[in-house]
């Protein structure tokens, strides 16, 4: 059966945060025999109106927070926005409770501070975008932040650095569950230029 991935979205998200992970999940087992390893979706607070990305991206999410399904892989990407996200309670507490029975829970660039501010980060060693250290240090006191590294696996929470870093992360994910062979054949297909760790 296919893991469910499931990308929450906000107002003023990056686009490339969300939309180069969703790809890699999205195509990865697609040129094989047998059931595709995983379907991609969105989720936001609202689906109306749109969702608006911080390069004017007009995206109508799949679902809302009332009536989405638990995801087994949630992604939480950033942006100008996920500031402004990390004080609002439905945000957190979407996350929080989805983060629960989720089998991973990934971030990618900013998608940090949002789970710092959910609590999700504390005990563990996490990053971000180079430019928002200080702030995910800020917001997750609880946290080791660290900086050189283009993701942070903590077992069920993986962070990642900005932006493109989400095409790694996303494709970390598929090697680790389904194997270097799998990860590359998706690397390979989209033209990344990825490199196992």
């Amino acid at each position: 059966m296919a893991r469910s991935v499931l990308f929450t979205l906000f107002d003023d998200v990056d686009t490339l945060d969300f939309c180069g992970p969703l790809e890699v999940f999205s195509i990865t087992g697609q040129r094989a025999t047998g059931p595709v390893p995983f379907t991609a979706t969105t989720v936001a607070e609202r689906v109306s109106p749109p969702i608006t990305t911080r390069s004017g991206l007009r995206i109508i999410p799949y679902y809302t927070f009332a009536n989405a399904p638990q995801a087994s892989i949630l992604v939480v990407p950033g942006g100008l926005g996920a500031r402004h996200e990390r004080g609002n309670p439905e945000m957190l507490g979407f996350i929080r409770g989805q983060a629960q029975k989720a089998e991973l829970v990934i971030s990618v660039c900013t998608g940090a501070l949002l789970l710092g501010a959910a609590g999700l980060l504390d005990g563990l060693t996490a990053t971000t975008h180079h430019a928002a250290l200080h702030e995910l240090a800020a917001t997750a006191p609880k946290c080791t932040v660290v900086t050189g590294r283009r993701y942070v696996d903590n077992g069920k929470i993986i962070t990642s650095a900005g932006i493109t870093s989400g095409i790694d992360v996303a494709l970390y994910v598929v090697q680790r569950l389904l194997g270097a062979a799998t990860a590359l054949e998706t690397a390979t297909h989209i033209e990344y230029p990825w490199q196992p760790e």
